[in-house]
C-alpha cells in the first residue's frame, strides 16, 4: 500500500490528524485507538475499495449480530518482549492479561466466522487468528481471576498448602491458648496473638519478659513491649517456615513453566493481537458511520458527486449540508461569494472528504456521493503564511502555489482559497488567472475560492471551468452555506453595508466608484446567466 503524498501543510489546514483523534473515540483496545491516530492517507485503490468493503460488511455484520466485544484485549507487547529473556518469569497479572488476549482471539474467530459466504472479508481477519485455547486453558487452571494461584494448580502445591494450612491452625490454637491462660495475663500486653516476620508472637509485657521463655522477635515503640515467639511452638514455626519455601518454590515453578508457555506461542499472539487490533479499527470506523450517517463513495475516475455532504467537526448545527457536483470534463471550479459565506468550509469539506475517502474511512454524504482516487492533495489557505519567515500574506500564498504547481499532475486535487488576494486586485487576479490556467494545462482538479470579479469571468471564457456561488440571505446578512453550481456569487458588499446602516448617498456614492469594466463584466456576467437561466428553463419545459 502506498502513502499518499502532500503538502506538508494538507494534513494540518483540514485539521486530519483531529479527525482522526475523533475516529480513535469509536475503538475499544488501545490497539485499534493506536491504529486509527495515524491511518494512512493511500492512492492505492485495491488498498482503499478493500478497507471500504470492509466497513460495509461490518456494518451488515452489525445489524445481524452487533459488534465483537475487543474491551478485555490490552497490549501484550511488553511482556511478550520480557520472555525473550532468558530465565524471565511473568507475574500471574501478566500471565492474566495473555489469557485474556487468547480468549478474546478465541470468540472473536468464532464471531468472524459465522456466516463467511455473506461476509468474506471479516471471514479471512477470522482465519488469521491463530489457535490459542490451549495456552488460555493452561492459564486459568494456574490463575484464579484475582491473579492467585490456585490450590490445585499442581499434587505439589495443593499438598504443601493443605499441610501449611493444617499447621498453621493447630499453631494459632496452642497460641489461643496461651493467651487465655490466666496465669499469663498478667505478663501479657494484650491478651491476643500477632505476627512479627511470618512467626506468631505474643505481646510480653518488659517487666515481665522472665515469665515466658522464647525468642524475641520485636519490640513496641514505647519499649514496654515485647513480641515473643514460646520455645515450645519455635519447632512448629520452623516447619511452617519451611513449607512457606516450598509453596514459594512451586509457585515459582509453576509460573516459569506457564511462562515457557507463553514464549512458544510469542509469534501466535502477537499475530492475535495485529488481528484484533485491525478489526477494532475496522469496528471503530463502522461505528462512526452509524453514528454521523458517513457512507462509503462510489468510485468514478473524474469529477466529483456530493449530496447532502457535512464537515464532520463542524456542528451540524452550524453548517448547512453541501451538494457539490463537479462534471469529469470541468478540472477548475471558481467558488464566489461574500465573506463568512462558507467559502473555505466548503472548500475544506471538499478537502476533507478526499482524504477520509482514501483512507478508507466513510464520508458524511447522502447515498450515492462519488469521489475519483487522488496521488496528490494540495490546499493553500490564505491566513497559512510562514511568520518565522517573515512573508506577506501575498508572498506566503505564491510561495505555497509555486510548491503546488511544480507538484501538481493529473491526478492531483488542488484546493486555493482567495486565489489572487494579498496585492493589487487588478495584478491579483491576473496572477490567479495565470496560475489556474497552468494548473489546467497539467490537467490538475483545482478548486478555488475568490472575491475578484476578473476571476468569475473565466468559466465564460475557458474551457474545463465552471462558477459556483456560496449563498447568503441579505436579510439575516447570515450564510446560508449553500452552494449554487453554475453561477458565480456576489460580494454583496453594498448590500451589507446598506444592512448595517451605512447612509444610502454613501452607497450611491460607493456605486459610483466602481471601475466602469467591473460593471461592464457585472452586466455581462449578469446577461449570460439569465440566457443560460432561460435555456435551462426551455430545456426542463422541453
Amino acid at each position: 500500500m502506498g502513502t499518499l503524498p502532500h503538502h506538508q501543510s494538507t494534513f494540518r489546514v483540514l485539521e486530519f490528524d483531529r479527525l482522526r483523534e475523533l475516529l480513535s473515540g469509536f475503538a475499544q483496545t488501545p490497539m485499534g485507538t493506536a491504529r486509527l491516530r495515524c491511518r494512512p492517507v493511500s492512492d492505492d485503490r485495491e488498498w482503499i475499495e478493500r478497507s471500504h468493503r470492509e466497513v460495509i460488511e461490518c456494518q451488515e455484520s452489525a445489524r445481524v449480530r452487533g459488534h465483537a466485544g475487543l474491551g478485555k484485549a490490552a497490549p501484550i507487547d511488553p511482556i511478550l518482549k520480557s520472555v525473550g529473556v532468558p530465565g524471565a518469569v511473568l507475574q500471574p497479572s501478566e500471565l492474566l492479561q495473555v489469557a485474556a488476549m487468547a480468549r478474546v482471539a478465541s470468540e472473536l474467530r468464532r464471531h468472524l466466522s459465522a456466516e463467511a459466504s455473506r461476509w468474506p472479508l471479516l471471514a479471512a481477519y477470522g482465519e488469521r487468528l491463530p489457535a490459542l485455547g490451549k495456552l488460555r486453558e493452561q492459564i486459568e487452571k494456574l490463575l484464579t481471576p484475582e491473579a492467585e494461584i490456585r490450590d490445585d494448580a499442581s499434587p505439589e502445591l495443593k499438598g504443601v498448602r493443605g499441610q501449611r494450612r493444617s499447621l498453621r491452625s493447630q499453631l494459632r490454637q496452642r497460641m489461643d491458648r496461651m493467651v487465655r491462660d490466666d496465669r499469663l495475663r498478667d505478663a501479657l500486653q494484650d491478651r491476643l496473638v500477632t505476627e512479627r516476620g511470618g512467626r506468631f508472637v505474643l505481646p510480653v509485657r518488659s517487666d515481665h519478659r522472665d515469665r515466658i521463655e522464647g525468642i524475641v522477635h520485636d519490640t513496641s515503640a514505647t519499649r514496654q513491649t515485647l513480641y515473643v515467639e514460646p520455645l515450645e511452638v519455635v519447632e512448629e514455626q520452623n516447619r511452617l517456615v519451611e513449607l512457606d519455601g516450598r509453596e514459594r518454590a512451586e509457585i515459582l515453578r509453576l509460573l516459569a513453566e506457564a511462562s515457557a508457555h507463553v514464549g512458544a506461542a510469542r509469534e501466535r499472539l502477537l499475530q492475535a493481537q495485529e488481528t484484533i487490533a485491525r478489526v477494532d479499527e475496522v469496528q471503530a470506523l463502522a461505528r462512526f458511520a452509524a453514528e454521523t450517517g458517513a457512507t462509503v463513495p462510489e468510485w468514478v475516475a473524474s469529477g466529483v458527486g456530493l449530496r447532502q455532504a457535512f464537515h464532520p467537526l463542524v456542528e451540524r448545527e452550524r453548517f448547512v449540508a453541501l451538494d457539490l457536483e463537479l462534471d469529469p470534463e470541468v478540472h477548475g471550479l471558481v467558488i464566489t461569494g461574500p465573506n463568512t459565506g462558507g467559502k473555505t468550509v466548503t472548500l475544506k469539506t471538499v478537502g476533507l472528504l478526499a482524504l477520509m475517502t482514501q483512507c478508507g474511512i466513510p464520508i458524511p454524504a447522502a447515498e450515492g456521493a462519488r469521489m475519483p482516487v487522488y496521488q496528490q492533495i494540495f490546499i493553500d489557505i490564505g491566513d497559512e503564511q510562514s511568520l518565522q519567515q517573515s512573508l506577506s500574506t501575498f508572498s506566503s500564498h505564491l510561495e505555497n502555489l509555486l510548491h503546488i504547481m511544480r507538484h501538481s499532475g493529473p491526478r492531483s486535487l488542488v484546493l486555493i482559497d482567495e486565489l489572487g488576494a494579498g496585492t493589487d486586485p487588478d495584478e491579483g487576479a491576473a496572477i490567479g488567472r495565470s496560475i489556474l490556467s497552468e494548473l489546467l494545462k497539467l490537467s490538475a482538479k483545482a478548486v478555488v475560492t475568490t472575491h475578484l470579479s476578473a476571476l468569475k469571468a473565466v468559466a465564460f471564457t475557458t474551457a474545463r471551468v465552471d462558477n459556483a456561488a456560496v449563498e447568503f440571505d441579505p436579510e439575516s446578512l447570515k450564510p446560508t452555506y449553500h452552494v449554487r453550481m453554475g453561477e458565480p456569487g456576489n460580494s454583496n458588499a453594498m448590500i451589507i453595508a446598506k444592512r448595517l446602516g451605512m447612509p444610502a448617498r454613501l452607497v450611491k456614492l460607493a456605486k459610483g466608484y466602481l471601475a466602469d469594466r467591473t460593471r461592464a463584466l457585472n452586466t455581462a456576467i449578469a446577461g449570460t446567466l439569465q440566457s443560460r437561466r432561460e435555456a435551462e428553463e426551455a430545456r426542463r419545459v422541453a
